[in-house]
């Protein structure tokens, strides 16, 4: 079993960190969890998400507005995904623990699982992130070639350009095969194996792939035809993937962002564990509040990984605490002003790495 070992025996950095962003929200008495912002989004989010599905099933427009309305839809997928599911997974969405399950299993819904969500990013993402063998997010392997202790494959050469293709197929690869090769497996990552399901974790997990063929793809091949369904649904399921996709790559895998192998069954990391954080994220257009409200905050990377107990809806007032600590550490903080900009560092990234022996 691979065993990882942070340096946190003077974790410094994390605890005049948590100690600043603490007494902020003690001084000002603000609740870590979700607000009104946080519930008028999901009113706005399964507003559009309900109105668009209603409009498509039972008055389908002609083909073009209807494949706009599916690519709609898909970027809805990502934004409920962004926000609703993710601070519900984290538990920040609420103070309330059963509104937070709801939250989480909105993911469900759209075709993913809660609970191997749960330990796949929850468990070992935020906690090895970009290690190589737990962190499963950059497990992309044939296809793709993460970081340079990954196996160089010739078609890797080209990869910084069929990449942003293969992010299209993001959400159908998840729903259709990663989730069930996780299910049958039993492995939730290379070196971690899946924590034993109860009864009713099976029954969720066949349940909601069922609801979601059903309501998906079934029921609209009732109404409106196989091709006609088929190709919406493909069309949504792109637009979601692409969007996922690319909002979790610029977030680790960019051209500043450190990677950590193992070494004899062991990855032995220089740092303490928040530091590491630091090392392997990075944000991007933390300034732009459209993007940022359709994101969830994910733009905020740093502060989302070091403080996942805290809902994104605070991300902005923290980021200057952020900031500052890490100045006074000397620890680089990673940030691109736009997101053209990270996703060009991304490229970048997968063209080194692509071309490097």
């Amino acid at each position: 079993m691979l065993k990882v070992k942070f340096e946190n025996n003077k974790a410094l950095f994390y605890a005049e960190l948590k100690s600043r962003i603490d007494r902020y929200f003690e001084q000002n008495k603000i609740q870590k969890t979700g607000n009104f912002q946080l519930y008028l989004k999901t009113i706005v989010l399964s507003t559009v998400f309900v109105l668009n599905y209603v409009i498509l099933v039972f008055f389908t427009p002609a083909t073009l507005p209807a494949l706009l309305l599916c690519a709609l839809m898909g970027m809805t997928f990502s934004a409920i995904g962004f926000n609703m599911m993710h601070d519900g997974a984290h538990g920040t969405y609420s103070k309330n623990k059963t509104v937070n399950v709801i939250m989480a299993h909105t993911l469900n819904l759209l075709g993913g699982n809660a609970y191997l969500w749960n330990q796949k990013h929850n468990i070992n993402h935020h906690t090895f992130t970009n290690v190589e063998g737990l962190d499963d997010d950059i497990d992309l392997k044939p296809f793709i070639r993460v970081h340079d202790d990954q196996k160089k494959l010739k078609m890797h050469r080209y990869q910084h350009i069929y990449v942003p293709f293969l992010y299209g197929l993001t959400l159908l690869f998840w729903v259709f095969y990663r989730d069930f090769k996780k299910y049958f497996s039993g492995t939730i990552a290379e070196n971690t194996a899946m924590k034993k399901m109860k009864l009713n974790d099976h029954f969720v997990f066949w349940a909601f792939k069922i609801i979601h063929i059903g309501l998906f793809l079934v029921i609209p091949m009732m109404l409106i035809g196989f091709w006609q369904t088929l190709l919406g649904y493909i069309t949504m399921s792109v637009s979601a993937g692409f969007v996922l996709s690319v909002v979790f790559q610029l977030a680790h895998v960019v051209e500043d962002t450190s990677f950590e192998s193992p070494k004899d069954n062991l990855v032995h990391i220089q740092s303490e564990w928040a530091v590491h954080q630091v090392r392997t994220t990075a944000n991007f257009a933390t300034g732009n509040k459209v993007l940022s409200w359709l994101l969830g905050g994910l733009n905020y990377q740093v502060e989302h990984h070091l403080f996942p107990n805290i809902s994104h809806i605070h991300y902005p007032q923290i980021n200057r605490f952020v900031k500052d600590v890490c100045k006074d550490f000397n620890i680089q903080y990673i940030e691109y002003p736009t997101m053209w900009l990270a996703f060009r560092s991304h490229l970048a990234h997968m063209k080194r790495i692509g071309s490097a022996i």
